[in-house]
């Protein structure tokens, strides 16, 4: 999948699932139908950026700020590949 996804690619949150703040966990969650998928900071703040409106160059850059990091884009285009394949997220065309 991560071959499909391109610099200009805008990801959209799947509406079928919720993304929250559990207080109970102390961290952020993906509800859907069948359960809870917890999730790390990094994964919870690449999904924030998928509004529909962030290509994949702009999440790399704003996440790169946001943690002080560079060369993580090879990271979060794998996590967004993980993500579509389970339906969390999707392309936007």
């Amino acid at each position: 999948m991560s071959d499909q996804i391109k610099s200009t690619s805008v990801f959209q949150f799947s509406k079928e699932n919720r993304l929250q703040w559990e207080p109970t966990q102390n961290k952020h969650v993906i509800l859907y139908p069948e359960g809870m998928v917890e999730l790390n900071t990094t994964s919870a703040e690449i999904l924030k950026l998928c509004d529909g409106k962030h290509s994949l160059n702009e999440i790399v850059s704003e996440l790169e700020k946001k943690f002080s990091a560079t060369g993580i884009r090879s990271e979060i285009t794998d996590f967004l590949s993980v993500a579509i394949e389970k339906n969390w997220v999707s392309l936007k065309t």
